[in-house]
């Protein structure tokens, strides 16, 4: 019998705040990726979260560490679009909400059931529409 390679089921993406937090190994967000982990989750997160999180405070090498463990999602022009109607369907400007519009557009598009951990889901939970498990940390 020929065994089927393992298909994840489901995905764990991080926001900038999520992210920032795995790499300073806070404890909640430490336990979220175990249970991904355990749960044979796909942990990502957008390409344009890199760009909020990088500042010259971050541990830059236990950010390549946390980043080899994970998934970049690139930010491609169909994830792009569906950013921009995402904001347009929510009533709120891309000046203010691009890169959290990107990463919404991003948990979309993943394989399911979705989980975000972010700061904002004040912000995110109207961008997503509700198809996708809101979690602050």
């Amino acid at each position: 019998m020929t065994r089927s390679p393992a298909v994840p089921g489901g995905t764990l993406i991080l926001d900038s705040e999520g992210l920032a937090k795995a790499v300073l190994r806070d404890r909640t967000v430490t336990t979220w990726l175990a249970l991904a982990r355990a749960d044979d989750l796909r942990v990502i997160t957008s390409a344009a979260t890199l760009v909020e999180v990088v500042h010259p405070r971050i541990n830059r090498p236990a950010l390549e560490w946390t980043l080899s463990r994970l998934v970049v999602e690139p930010i491609t022009e169909p994830i792009a679009r569906h950013a921009a109607d995402l904001l347009a369907d929510a009533g709120l400007h891309g000046h203010k909400y691009a890169v959290d519009a990107m990463l919404a557009a991003t948990a979309l598009a993943a394989p399911g059931p979705v989980t975000v951990l972010t700061s904002d889901p004040e912000d995110l939970i109207p961008l997503c529409g509700g198809r996708v498990a809101v979690i602050e940390v």
